[in-house]
């Protein structure tokens, strides 16, 4: 049995016995490969960094550079290290170090190097030759930064400061510079920003503390102060930010920018803000270049096992970002975030499972039990807030609620103003965040209006009064004047008092004018007169002149400033004035008693915008009692309605009624009014110049927040 043992087994121990020795001598052969020694040197001027190896290899290493820090790292499949250490110190040229790293059958060798450069490889003999590319002009790390250096030799005073929102929700720091040669140093310290105007001063209106908060940028204060022959600002911003500056002529502008925290972005900002890094592979396993661009990055990379293939690929200095980027587009792959983990697979697969994780999450809503909350309300209403809560997409309140879940139910109590929501946790915290925006106190804006009514009248009017008087007709004489053959003729205002008379004791009363065209009183005053009296030796014949003249000058301004106080996007009305009665015809055919409004009225809605300005809504009314008819009083209307943007504390002119009436008229007797000079005694003329104008004056200013303060 022992014989047959032997001899049975002999042949087959001999044979793996045989397997193993070919197995050990391939792992042997295959260990031999190893990385001996890394030397850097200068050959003409370049740098040269000499991998030296046990045997030669077959291909050139695959490598790739990025730039901050400068590294290049060159990949050594089946290859160990022999050096004994990982680091070798070097600091020659744009050298500094070589860090040798094996990890199971792979050797990573990296170039740690001051400035990044680009570089070629060589195979020659057992060695590698890796060539770097000389650096020249570069300035140190440690160069200062100036925005502009100072030219002038004078020292000048700032001459204004502003801030102004600008697009995207940024923030612009304006400073207006005596001139374009101020030296302006910038810089970031800690979480501010500082800027210095060299030789500069500061007048003393502007040195003070901004609060911009309200203007909903990143910027919270600017303080500008004195500091030796400079003056120095500091710019507080709040978040994640980013700043520019330039100048334009007298103009220097500071913007800042808020950053967007995008949690599914690899890298914040806009585009690609990755570490740049160059990759050139032939045929590489899409798991395995996908390890690559984790080595150097800060995220941990989990591949999905369906995630194969190979890729070739090539780029140069393109961001790690944007290069993971382009692989997963060229393999039709998906990448999921969370922290510092990316999960990366192709796309069917992530949605088919974000689509599974929404519906369990869906069922786990059906099954989580409600609990009931109550909510204080402090400045809104409550049965409001319940409204918004309850309202579905077409506004209706229902049970298919837009912010609670179908199960969820919300009780309103108006006496205590409290809500009472009944739903899911994650639900009551949602509900809990809306209560916090919309549960706050609302703005109030102080409006202020000045209805200005100026006026300047001119008058002028010249008149005369001629007549005359005959007493011999009184004395037993005879009136008048003869015209022969008995006939007198006697001058009077009527035919009664021009009556002929012949022979004695005729009379002829002739008393009153017979030119009557006086001037025309103003402004309720009457004219000025100036008489003259024309009369013989006997005193039985007289001939009257009366002239008369008026010149009238006045000016009047009415100013009405009424104010009213109220919350932002609410109405607010304001009015002062009389109430005429009237009869109007009842359905009875009696009369009744009604009453018209003659009132000067504001109406406005006040909306305050983002940036700090307000939009109003205006409705302005001036009424006055006009003249009195047969129906009642006449009611004198100015009417404006308009909607303007102020900025905060500023006045704008909303409208303006402008009226000019002048008149000049003439009267006079015909003919005798048409002589030269002797004609301005049968004539009377006047002049009237009135002009009325009404402006109005609108002042807005959001009253400040005392608790806030």
């Amino acid at each position: 049995m022992k014989m047959s043992k032997n001899k049975l087994g002999w042949p087959m121990l001999k044979h793996i016995g045989l397997s193993l020795c070919l197995l050990f001598t391939v792992a042997t052969a295959q260990a031999q490969v190893a990385i001996e020694s890394v030397t850097g040197t200068l050959q003409g001027g370049s740098e040269v960094v000499r991998i030296d190896l046990s045997e030669a290899l077959k291909a050139e290493p695959a490598g790739f550079s990025i730039q901050s820090p400068a590294r290049i790292a060159l990949d050594f499949p089946d290859v160990v290290s022999a050096m004994g250490r990982s680091n070798i110190e070097v600091n020659q040229g744009n050298l500094k170090s070589v860090s040798v790293v094996q990890a199971g059958n792979r050797t990573r060798v990296v170039l740690n190097l001051k400035q990044s450069t680009a570089y070629k490889t060589q195979i020659q003999g057992k060695s590698i030759l890796v060539m770097l590319e000389s650096v020249t002009g570069a300035a140190p790390a440690s160069a200062v930064q100036v925005f502009a250096p100072p030219q002038s030799r004078d020292t000048l005073p700032l001459r204004d400061l502003d801030f102004r929102r600008g697009d995207a929700a940024s923030g612009r720091v304006i400073v207006s510079l005596p001139n374009n040669q101020v030296g302006v140093d910038i810089r970031q310290q800690g979480k501010t920003l500082v800027v210095e105007f060299m030789k500069t001063t500061l007048p003393e209106g502007l040195r003070r503390r901004l609060d911009v908060a309200d203007f909903g940028t990143p910027v919270k204060t600017v303080s500008t102060f004195q500091v030796g022959d400079r003056v120095r600002m500091v710019i507080e911003p709040q978040g994640d930010w980013i700043h520019s500056a330039y100048q334009s002529d007298e103009q220097f502008v500071v913007e800042i920018k808020p950053i967007k925290v995008d949690a599914d972005k690899l890298t914040q900002g806009v585009g690609y803000n990755g570490q740049k890094l160059s990759l050139n592979f032939q045929s590489i396993e899409i798991r395995s270049l996908l390890q690559v661009i984790a080595d150097f990055t800060n995220f941990n990379v989990i591949t999905s096992d369906s995630v194969v293939g190979t890729v070739t690929l090539r780029l140069q200095d393109v961001p790690w970002d944007q290069a993971l980027d382009i692989i997963m587009q060229s393999k039709g792959l998906g990448m999921r975030k969370t922290g510092n983990v990316l999960w990366i697979a192709p796309k069917d697969e992530i949605n088919a499972k974000e689509k599974l994780d929404l519906e369990s999450a869906a069922a786990l809503q059906g099954l989580e039990p409600v609990r009931t909350q109550s909510f204080q309300m402090n400045y809104t209403k409550a049965t409001e807030v319940a409204v918004q809560l309850t309202s579905s997409s077409t506004g209706a309140a229902t049970g298919n609620a837009r912010l609670l879940s179908p199960r969820g139910s919300v009780i309103a109590e108006a006496r205590t103003n409290q809500l009472f929501v009944t739903d899911i946790p994650s639900k009551l915290e949602q509900v809990q965040q809306l209560i916090a925006k919309l549960d706050i106190p609302a703005r109030q804006v102080l409006i202020e209006a000045r209805i200005v009514e100026a006026s300047d009248t001119f008058g002028k009017s010249l008149g005369v009064k001629l007549g005359g008087s005959d007493l011999r007709a009184q004395q037993g004489g005879d009136g008048g004047y003869s015209l022969g053959n008995g006939n007198r003729i006697a001058f009077g205002s009527s035919y009664s008092n021009a009556v002929a008379s012949s022979g004695a004791g005729g009379t002829v009363d002739l008393t009153s004018n017979f030119v009557n065209l006086p001037a025309i009183g103003q402004n309720g005053y009457t004219p000025a007169t100036f008489a003259l009296s024309i009369f013989s030796s006997a005193a039985n014949r007289f001939l009257n002149l009366e002239l008369s003249a008026l010149e009238a000058d006045g000016k009047g301004k009415v100013v009405s400033s009424p104010r009213v106080v109220t919350a932002d996007q609410i109405k607010a009305l304001i009015e002062q004035g009389t109430e005429l009665p009237y009869q109007i015809a009842s359905s009875s055919g009696a009369t009744a008693i009604a009453f018209r409004k003659a009132n000067l009225k504001l109406e406005v809605t006040p909306q305050i915008t983002p940036e700090g300005n307000i939009i109003l809504a205006l409705d302005v009314n001036k009424d006055t009692v006009g003249q009195s008819t047969a129906a009642g009083f006449a009611i004198n209307t100015k009417h404006i309605q308009t909607q303007v943007l102020v900025e905060n504390g500023g006045t704008v002119v909303i409208g303006g009624i402008f009226e000019m009436t002048e008149t000049n008229s003439e009267t006079k007797v015909p003919l005798l009014g048409d002589l030269p000079g002797v004609g301005n005694l049968f004539k009377s003329r006047s002049k009237v110049s009135n002009k009325t104008e009404m402006l109005v004056f609108i002042t807005p200013k959001v009253v400040a927040d005392k608790a806030a303060q």
